[in-house]
């Protein structure tokens, strides 16, 4: 008995001496570029020959009386191996005979799939998924709500701040430096931005319904609802299960699409049991060089085939612009038993303008991180909140949303900021209040759109401040406008041009009152007294700026005409699109040069104005779902998901103001944005009028010819302005952009990224005999020409994303038949620029 405490006491003993001389290596297996945790990399010694997997979570953990003299090597499938030699380096880093580390795999290539068996078990595996989509796509649910977190990120890489620090327009903001962090693989890297949002979203299959309500978004330095409203749910959502994933403009074939097997690869790796379920590793690879795909991997669970985690990342020949690695992933939860929803959404993206992920230059890592709480699945109170909609889709902002207080983000965010994310916040805060960061933004802006604040008011654009023409000569304009500082809902603009040749002065002022932005209500007004160069409205160049001069086709004079403008608009605009412009304007015509003289539409009652006409019209447009990016006064369309109609009653009253012509015109338009994916995306536009009354020239319809060799998608390119004339028409505007197309089966063309595409464009016209008479007389020193019924058709082709901006198209005349004698109107070449993913 009195031996045992001895016993007890040199057991203790025993065990310390074996802790003090454990030898502990433990970490991390994670992907390199999305920060992502890798579960069930093998982790095997060189030497020894034995090893183990790292855990669903991408753990490990090695005990050892010493230290080995062996290298430990980590593999996964679509990673290069991992080789970490216990080297003197690797030992010093232990702390207390402990080494922490973590293991960055690189991406590698993927081996070929080969199928030695008679039963390709991923093919097998592959079709069990696509069976069973319908049970586990998310979309399955009559409807489903959920609360949404979005995290947007945006990093510098390859930042060094010795080369920074010393360069004139940063000197000021050094302290911005001071955040410079290092990756765990040793890249510079410096965060300069983060935004975050908060929504409830609600999904109805039938009918569908879509409805998003914000409940806080933090945009520091953005205060547009409309960008806010971009971070939500409805205009950011993706789905696996769906054919297609959207990634910026493009549409990539899915891994688990109904028809995946013509454009991947698939292979079964092995199986694993996580929380008493049976987990299957499934990988993929393109099948055919250049197209849109992915290559990853996901783990699938046995029993329901439902997809618990995927991995994809971009395909090594995809044509994506800018995008030097891409990594998407999803991970989905049981709600219960047999139910599996979408709990965490990632993104990550590095984008350079230089390609290659070897490329040690600036570039910029954009992370976008999203996770779903609160999920509820067919319920009523899903259904009584879509009942609220009185549109397919709705977005709820509520005022306060905007830059909610720090005190709802600290009980609401769905995860704590790091301290990187935090220190970010107050340097974003102190960097917008700095005058000399709010200068450089402004002459940023300056040299991007033109247009540049001064105060309470804006001068430019730029690019049309100095001209020539053989009419004016040497033209100057210059701009003044007011901005949101001056009136929140009142644009002032004019502008005063002046010619060195005429010595003339050209002018214009113009107002717009917004009564309310969303849907749009305004009154505007404008007087211009200046040369109208035609058709300006379907420019993608305008005529009168400093570039115009160096493009214009040869041998082809330029037309002027003078003319003085009153005009006034109303619009009102509905939430389901529909729209509706009244406008009301007089204008007065003086043609000056290489048209027709204003004397031959003198009516012999001694008027001295001719060309002088008033007229209201009315203009409906539906575009249902069209998005906007707003600024302050105007806005950009970003499109909409279906076809956008558009049609126009002008009437023509004479007497008003001394004007001289009765007529109506009629015009209607549908048009259409279409992604027919995996062949590319679609534009088409439909269009027709007609012209009741004798007319001059310029009151009838003139078919929209282009004179520069810069290509304009909504003009005939190898038609001159003015050239044909009609008060009746027809035509059509078609264009396909297919992708890599044809410049996918070599390497050269593949590499450099170029993409094919082809334009159809057609019209038809005829002109009545009185207004055949009345714009061509005899011995007229301008003769118009006229389809007469015919058909006029240009067709084109050619290669886009040159250099990623550049776009040629080849153009050729093909009716109406016999051709024009001039080569300019049978071919031609035209270029443009384009930034384009």
């Amino acid at each position: 008995m009195p031996i045992r405490p001895l016993k007890i006491l040199l057991l203790i003993l025993l065990t310390q001496s074996t802790i003090a001389q454990t030898r502990i290596l433990k970490g991390i297996v994670k992907d390199a570029h999305s920060d992502e945790r890798i579960p069930f990399a093998s982790m095997q010694f060189q030497k020894q020959k034995t090893g183990k997997l790292s855990d669903s979570a991408g753990s490990f953990i090695f005990h050892f009386n010493e230290w080995p003299s062996d290298t430990l090597i980590i593999s996964y499938v679509g990673y290069q191996d991992f080789k970490l030699p216990f080297d003197s380096f690797l030992l010093s880093r232990a702390k207390n005979n402990v080494l922490d580390i973590s293991v960055l795999m690189e991406r590698g290539n993927f081996a070929a799939v080969v199928v030695k068996k008679k039963i390709d078990r991923g093919l097998l595996m592959w079709k069990r998924i696509v069976k069973h989509k319908p049970q586990n796509d998310r979309y399955r649910f009559h409807n489903f709500s959920y609360e949404l977190y979005n995290k947007l990120e945006v990093d510098l890489k390859n930042i060094k701040r010795e080369k920074w620090e010393n360069l004139p327009f940063i000197r000021k903001f050094n302290f911005v430096l001071n955040n410079i962090d290092t990756t765990e693989e040793g890249v510079p890297y410096l965060p300069v931005y983060i935004t975050e949002a908060i929504s409830d979203y609600y999904f109805q299959k039938t009918p569908l319904r879509r409805r998003e309500v914000f409940r806080g978004t933090k945009t520091m330095g953005v205060n547009n609802e409309s960008v806010s409203k971009l971070l939500g749910g409805i205009d950011q959502n993706v789905n696996f299960y769906a054919n297609f994933i959207p990634v910026f403009d493009k549409q990539f074939v899915s891994p688990i699409s109904d028809n995946g097997d013509a454009f991947y690869n698939y292979k079964v790796l092995d199986s694993q049991f996580v929380n008493g379920r049976r987990l299957i590793h499934f990988f993929f690879i393109p099948k055919h060089k250049g197209q849109n795909t992915f290559e990853g991997d996901c783990w699938v669970h046995d029993t329901t085939f439902a997809v618990q985690k995927m991995n994809l990342r971009l395909g090594k020949d995809a044509n994506l612009n800018y995008v030097n690695r891409l990594s998407l992933i999803q991970e989905f939860s049981m709600l219960n038993d047999s139910t599996w929803f979408l709990t965490r959404d990632k993104f990550v993206v590095d984008l350079s303008l230089l390609s290659g992920e070897k490329e040690k230059v600036l570039s910029a890592i954009g992370r976008k991180t999203t996770t779903y709480k609160n999920i509820v699945v067919n319920d009523t109170s899903v259904t009584h909140e879509l009942a609220k909609n009185k549109l397919i889709e709705e977005t709820i902002f509520p005022p306060q949303a905007n830059n909610a207080p720090d005190s709802f983000w600290v009980q609401n965010r769905h995860e704590e900021l790091s301290p990187t994310e935090k220190k970010l916040y107050q340097t974003i805060d102190t960097l917008l209040k700095l005058p000399a960061f709010q200068r450089a933004i402004k002459t940023v802006n300056f040299l991007a759109t033109g247009y540049l604040d001064i105060g309470k008011f804006e001068i430019g654009p730029w690019y049309n401040w100095l001209y020539a023409n053989t009419l004016e000569g040497t033209r100057f304009r210059f701009d003044l406008g007011t901005n949101e500082k001056m009136f929140k809902k009142l644009y002032l603009h004019g502008y005063l041009a002046y010619g060195t040749k005429d010595q003339q002065f050209k002018y214009e002022g113009d107002f717009l009152y917004l009564f309310k932005k969303n849907p749009r209500t305004y009154i505007a007004a404008k007087y211009s007294k200046d040369l109208d160069y035609g058709q300006n409205y379907l420019d993608e160049v305008s005529q009168d700026n400093i570039f115009a001069l160096t493009i214009r086709k040869n041998g082809v004079p330029i037309k002027f005409m003078k003319t003085e403008l009153m005009q006034m608009d109303l619009f009102k605009e509905w939430h389901s699109g529909l729209s509706v412009t009244l406008t009301g304007s007089r204008r007065l015509y003086n043609p000056l040069l290489n048209l027709p003289e204003k004397e031959i539409f003198n009516d012999g009652n001694g008027a001295t104005e001719p060309l002088n006409t008033f007229e209201t019209s009315v203009q409906l447009r539906w575009a249902y779902l069209e998005k906007f990016l707003d600024g302050d006064f105007y806005r950009y369309s970003l499109g909409s998901p279906y076809p956008i109609l558009s049609f126009k009653y002008t009437r023509g009253i004479k007497g008003v103001l001394n004007s001289h012509y009765d007529y109506s015109k009629i015009s209607g338009s549908v048009s259409d944005y279409l992604k027919i994916s995996p062949y590319g995306n679609l534009y088409y536009s439909v269009f027709a009028g007609k012209t009741f009354g004798t007319l001059p020239f310029m009151l009838l319809d003139v078919a929209p010819g282009n004179e520069i060799y810069y290509y304009n998608k909504y003009a005939y390119s190898l038609m001159n302005r003015w050239q044909y004339l009609h008060d009746k028409y027809a035509g059509f505007n078609f264009e396909h952009n297919i992708g890599s197309g044809i410049f996918r089966f070599t390497k050269l063309t593949r590499r450099l990224k170029f993409r094919q595409f082809y334009t159809v464009k057609g019209l038809w016209g005829s002109l009545s005999e009185q207004n055949r008479a009345l714009n061509m007389p005899a011995g007229s020193t301008y003769t118009f020409q006229s389809l007469d019924g015919k058909t006029y058709m240009e067709i084109g082709t050619g290669v886009d994303n040159i250099f990623k901006v550049l776009r040629f198209d080849f153009v050729w005349r093909v009716l109406p038949q016999p051709l024009p004698e001039a080569a300019s109107q049978r071919f031609g070449v035209f270029g443009s620029f384009r930034l384009q993913f």
